[in-house]
């Protein structure tokens, strides 16, 4: 698989990136379901009616699913001419409508979108540096040694390569604290850093184990003497909490010792508070808030994925066996510091284990982050274009169906047959990828926080644990399918048409096809369930509604959905396939088509609609 690092050239600049992931959270959320918007000539136009403002941006390439992509600035009409603006005014225009749109102000909007901004420039700078560096960072291939040092340096640049984050998001950087501690810690620096150490006392240690030998994870880090266990730090969150006066006072009377830094480093992935080593996952908490949330582990989490670990092992032994190529990652221990129940304490310094890679993937696969893979810029090695550098429309067809059969059927199968939520966005699932052809052979599930219970399903269950950390694993049946739903389709296999689709255009509705045929498949298999019956029929789509809730500033476990045009609809998918046929009939060679709105999408949009949904 060609892991070689992306130039800087090929990548859209911070400006043009932020400009363009705010209208596409317009696109979705406020004006394709207020109706004021247009896709002609090669334009996307949205008008934002209560301030009066008419924007335009041109296409590189239209989507059945209103996920268009777009190209250069974003421009204004003034006194009956076209002006460009910058993301900054074009992010004071959102403000405004949004205000007199809800009759709320937010002070804190624009200047997340100044932040996210400038950690998209700080990730393109991290990002060239690098690609400068590359040479002496890559090791030969000369063994069995190499090839492994190798697969993991590729599965961490996969992680390590989102310099833009969530395009459906308004502020997908946006994050507190100092620049300089982002440049030591953040995944899109490439960070690498050592554990900040303590040993605790035996008697102020909280922690729970769903099978022995979990915390060894943990344990196997350093040694300390008699007594004490360890407990590894984020150095970041360490350093914001160890003036707190009962951690403090613990260390003056020996009951904490504090090592220091040490043993091997870690690497942070997409989720930045989630590091590796190689061998194993450590899910820390850290007092930084990015995007929406504050990442911490709270006190119900920590519980919380330990009794998750414990209540899914026979439904995950049921999907890998029914499922052979895919596996779930367990979260089978949790260590933190309780000194007289102070919760600061202990959800600030609660750390999470989870099964390394080499728990579950396959020998011989090298691991990938789905969202590297789906990336709109070619930023890793993971990306598409990268990973499928020569492939034709059969290839990528052929390509695409195989990840279908991996990624959906189990996700179903939880959500059917055993009443389990399964959070598969883009950032919780890897791939595992035949090196030689980059051909996926396996999907692994990953991230129990936002993994849900069907309360009616596992009634005896959570009746038996403490209702704090019973409530916090359930969705409503209702909202447990609009979450499966947007993961499954709204974030995740979308955004691999995307990239797909960028690389021939005309091959989107057949694409899109597939996607149907698999669900219909599996509609019969769990003999025709109405939701998923009305899903294959082509209702209305939930989306995550990001930008109103950033807005309301709210938490993400409040956000609400938009409805969105859906595009598995079977007349739709006939016309769009007629279409693509009757165009691609009288196309000339479509070596451009990657870099010119394709006219065939073009086509079948205006066919249908120009908008992307209605409000729920």
């Amino acid at each position: 698989m060609p892991m070689t690092s992306s130039p800087a050239a090929a990548v859209a600049s911070a400006d043009h990136v932020t400009a363009h992931t705010l209208l596409n959270c317009l696109l979705r959320e406020v004006s394709g379901p207020e109706h004021q918007t247009a896709v002609a000539d090669g334009w996307l136009r949205l008008r934002l009616p209560r301030c009066g403002a008419l924007l335009r941006v041109r296409l590189r390439r239209t989507s059945l699913i209103g996920a268009h992509r777009f190209t250069g600035p974003v421009s204004e009409q003034r006194d009956g001419t076209w002006t460009e603006m910058s993301w900054r005014e074009l992010a004071e225009r959102i403000h405004r409508e949004l205000q007199l749109r809800t009759g709320v102000h937010n002070d804190e909007f624009l200047d997340q979108v100044t932040s996210s901004h400038a950690g998209m420039t700080a990730a393109l700078e991290a990002m060239e540096e690098r690609d400068r560096n590359r040479d002496r960072n890559t090791p030969p291939a000369a063994d069995s040694a190499h090839d492994t040092q190798r697969a993991h340096l590729a599965y961490l640049a996969s992680e390590q390569s989102l310099l833009f984050g969530h395009r459906f998001h308004p502020t997908p950087k946006a994050r507190t604290g100092s620049a300089d501690s982002w440049s030591r810690f953040a995944p899109e620096a490439g960070a690498r850093f050592p554990l900040h150490h303590l040993a605790v006392r035996h008697a102020y240690v909280r922690e729970e184990s769903a099978r022995p030998g979990a915390l060894a994870a943990l344990d196997r880090q350093r040694q300390v003497p008699e007594g004490y266990r360890l407990l590894p730090a984020h150095p970041w969150q360490y350093a914001m909490l160890s003036e707190h006066r009962l951690l403090r006072a613990a260390i003056g009377r020996g009951d904490v010792l504090d090592l220091g830094p040490g043993g091997r480093d870690f690497a942070p992935t997409a989720s930045v508070r989630t590091l590796y080593d190689g061998r194993d996952f450590l899910k820390f908490s850290l007092n930084v808030r990015i995007t929406n949330c504050l990442r911490k582990n709270a006190d119900y989490e920590l519980s919380g994925a330990v009794a998750l670990t414990r209540l899914l092992e026979p439904v995950a032994a049921d999907l890998a066996a029914r499922f052979p190529s895919c596996e779930l990652l367990r979260e089978p221990a949790y260590r933190s510091l309780d000194l007289g129940g102070e919760q600061q304490l202990t959800e600030g310094f609660g750390v999470i284990v989870r099964e390394g890679l080499a728990a579950r993937l396959r020998p011989g696969l090298t691991a990938v982050l789905a969202a590297a893979v789906a990336d709109e810029y070619p930023t890793s090695g993971a990306q598409l274009s990268r990973l499928l550098p020569d492939a034709g429309p059969d290839r990528l067809a052929a390509w695409w169906q195989a990840y279908l059969d991996l990624l959906v059927p189990p996700v179903l199968a939880a959500y059917f047959d055993h009443g389990v939520v399964l959070e598969p966005h883009l950032q919780n699932v890897v791939i595992g990828v035949d090196p030689a052809d980059g051909t996926p052979r396996q999907v692994l599930f990953r991230d129990l926080e936002g993994t849900k219970l069907v309360p009616e399903q596992h009634t005896a269950a959570l009746a038996a644990l403490p209702e704090a950390v019973a409530r916090p694993l359930t969705y409503e049946r209702e909202r447990g399918w609009d979450r499966v739903v947007y993961c499954l389709l709204v974030n995740h296999v979308a955004e691999m048409v995307a990239a797909l689709a960028d690389r021939c255009p005309r091959l989107e509705p057949a694409l899109w096809s597939a996607v149907r045929r698999v669900l219909c498949e599996r509609s019969a298999a769990h003999d025709h369930p109405p939701a998923l019956r009305a899903l294959v029929a082509g209702v209305p789509l939930p989306a995550k509604a990001n930008l109103l809730t950033r807005w309301a500033r709210q938490a993400d476990r409040h956000a609400g959905y938009v409805r969105i045009a859906s595009p598995l609809a079977s007349a739709l998918l006939s016309e769009a396939a007629h279409v693509s046929e009757t165009t691609h009939a009288s196309e000339s060679a479509h070596a451009s088509e990657s870099t010119h709105v394709s006219e065939t999408t073009h086509a079948a949009e205006a066919a249908h609609a120009i908008h992307p949904g209605s409000s729920r």
